[in-house]
């Protein structure tokens, strides 16, 4: 017998709450495979690699050491330690444990921080196309998302005139990302400067920097954090993690840097929410930033050459624009000549080639005209899948 279940009254809050693409596409793309159908996964943001070999090794002997009990809500000491001195050596900044915070994930810190310093009406500029959930965030806390374009032209990294041109009275938080989630783009320093420097006549402006694709640099590009400024990093808050350049992803670990006051607000969100992050993983994630590197600059080696390998073949189809990205492991091609909107290419490229990737839009208004393809997959999955792609272009 079916039981017909009356509908649910939502708090209103949940209409301001959006999404991540990523996973529906990556679901309806496993309904199709469940069916019988072949298709290429380039549609999620996730290393194909297994997580280096030293940290499994730790995280099974933390488990065996019994690292399987509650910890404290902020991190354990050791592990906020190893953290710390971490950011002290790749940022070229002391950095203390009193300043850090380690959460299940990146996202925890960008909500965190929004539920921290956001009030209902308070302007938050972020980067369009952008990480989904930056724009979700603000828009659940009751913010006004302000969105600052990336643009081709500039190979997707800040205009800083974009950003400081859209700042008022009302601006409360900026947020940065570089390397940047879809694009790959990069700010480079010049670039940070000028907005750093807009930025610190205005003392009230928190700055969320997202730095979790930092150590995913190409062609000798130099790594910059606003952080590194000491008269603005009190308005700071550092995110990054495990999950992008250990593989990691499910291991379910992040971090937050900021001063030590703001820190104990997260650690009350902490609290009221996820209670800790897994000891166990914690003991993995120490081995991860003080341990063997060889594993990540193997990664990154691959990485590469798999990102020269997809823009060319990109290239060579007819009416496919891509640009080369620096950070990161995205391309994001042109695809306006089609006269397809991005969710209808993402669609009929799923649909009709086999291919998962995602809509430009799934990242803000400003990717309409191109979709993302994650280059996180085997260079022969990738031959497959561009190859199906321009076969299915080629009907247009």
């Amino acid at each position: 017998m079916t039981i017909t279940l009356p509908k649910i009254k939502l708090a209103e809050r949940m209409s301001r709450l959006g999404t991540e693409t990523a996973f529906e596409v990556l679901a309806r793309a496993k309904a199709l495979e469940a069916q019988g159908e072949s298709i290429v996964h380039l549609e999620i943001g996730e290393p194909d690699f297994d997580t280096p070999k030293n940290i499994v090794d730790a995280g099974i002997q933390a488990l065996r050491d019994g690292y399987t009990h509650y910890g404290p809500a902020n991190g354990m000491p050791d592990a906020r330690e190893v953290v710390a001195d971490y950011v002290s050596r790749t940022r070229g900044i002391e950095c203390g444990a009193d300043e850090v915070t380690i959460v299940p994930g990146g996202k925890p810190t960008m909500f965190y921080a929004m539920l921290a310093l956001i009030d209902a009406g308070d302007e938050v500029i972020y980067p369009n196309p952008g990480f989904p959930i930056y724009e979700s965030m603000i828009n659940f806390v009751n913010g006004k998302a302000v969105p600052c374009p990336l643009r081709e032209v500039n190979g997707f990294a800040l205009d800083p005139q974009d950003l400081i041109s859209r700042i008022t009275p009302k601006t409360k938080m900026v947020i940065l990302n570089s390397p940047a989630n879809p694009t790959g783009g990069v700010t480079e320093r010049a670039e940070l400067e000028a907005v750093i420097k807009a930025l610190k006549d205005y003392p009230d402006i928190w700055i969320l920097s997202d730095e979790i694709y930092s150590r995913m640099l190409y062609d000798n590009i130099e790594h910059v954090s606003p952080m590194q400024d000491p008269e603005i990093r009190d308005r700071v808050i550092l995110l990054d993690g495990w999950s992008k350049t250990y593989a990691m992803t499910g291991w379910r670990m992040g971090f937050g840097v900021m001063r030590p006051d703001l820190a104990e607000s997260f650690t009350k969100l902490m609290v009221n929410s996820n209670s800790c992050t897994a000891s166990f993983s914690q003991r993995a994630g120490m081995e991860a930033l003080a341990g063997d590197q060889s594993g990540v600059d193997a990664m990154l080696a691959e990485f590469d050459v798999r990102r020269k390998h997809i823009v060319k073949l990109l290239n060579d189809i007819p009416g496919v624009n891509c640009h080369l990205p620096v950070g990161a492991f995205y391309v994001f091609p042109n695809i306006k000549e089609f006269g397809l909107s991005s969710i209808d290419m993402q669609d009929r490229i799923l649909s009709e080639a086999g291919v998962a990737c995602l809509a430009g839009t799934s990242f803000g208004a400003e990717g309409e005209g191109y979709i993302r393809f994650s280059y996180a997959n085997s260079i022969e999955k990738i031959e497959e899948g561009v190859g199906r792609v321009r076969r299915f272009l080629e009907t247009l």
